[in-house]
């Protein structure tokens, strides 16, 4: 179990991306499939309304501002088809009229270029969680190997014993538990655990690992590996 989003029969959830900038798009949609979700893109309004009868979004990130129909008409398109699909809207505009406008038509969210990747990430998250698609939360553990944590007491255990760790250890676990076997950058670590505006050095990811290790690993088969020039991996022992 990793912790991500998933639809209510088990699939991935899926996640249209409309903007014709091209390494935008892309920027996006790797953040997107990061999380675990199919994501398809498209360039222009067309063929975002083509992909959304196709692909059957769980949501859609669109962006005003396209090369022949806008966003707002796009939006009318798709609801016309899939009334319920959340629409996070993205805009170089900032003026209040603008965002008035959007949600009027029936977006549900409202991002103004430059934006935070991480923060655009965490929107659609809400709005996946707030729609029917995601499935619902049957366990608050996650379960990797002989090492179990709860989200909801934050008691942590490595074969039956409690281990005792701080906020900040514990939100470093959460994530490496959330992707096992998956080597995590020292850069997204410290997105996703001191936030992506946080301003230290990565030295600090260094530093907790090396806590982590000494009350997750000491005495014990190692599940926490460092891949050299990658970043760092849990994996189950055995």
């Amino acid at each position: 179990m990793n912790g991500e989003l998933r639809r209510a029969d088990g699939s991935q959830l899926r996640v249209l991306v409309v903007d014709d900038e091209t390494s935008l798009a892309e920027l996006v949609s790797m953040a997107l499939r990061f999380e675990g979700w199919s994501v398809r893109c498209a360039a222009d309004g067309v063929s975002a309304v083509r992909e959304a009868k196709q692909f059957r979004p769980d949501a859609v990130v669109l962006d005003i501002m396209l090369p022949d129909l806008d966003g707002l008409e796009v939006l009318r398109r798709v609801r016309t088809d899939q009334p319920e699909v959340p629409v996070l809207f993205l805009t170089a505009k900032d003026a209040v009229e603008d965002r008035i406008a959007g949600l009027t038509v029936g977006g549900d969210d409202y991002v103004t270029k430059p934006f935070s990747v991480e923060e655009l990430v965490l929107r659609v998250r809400s709005l996946l969680r707030r729609s029917n698609a995601v499935a619902s939360p049957t366990s608050s553990q996650l379960v990797v190997g002989e090492l179990t944590l709860d989200e909801d007491s934050r008691e942590v255990r490595r074969a039956g014993d409690e281990i005792q760790l701080t906020a900040t250890e514990f939100e470093l676990l959460r994530y490496l538990m959330r992707n096992p076997r998956r080597v995590l950058s020292k850069a997204q670590i410290l997105d996703r655990v001191w936030e992506y505006d946080f301003g230290g050095q990565a030295n600090i990811v260094e530093l907790y690992i090396s806590y982590l290790r000494k009350k997750i690993d000491a005495g014990r088969e190692p599940m926490i590996h460092t891949m050299r020039g990658a970043g760092y991996v849990l994996r189950p022992t055995g």
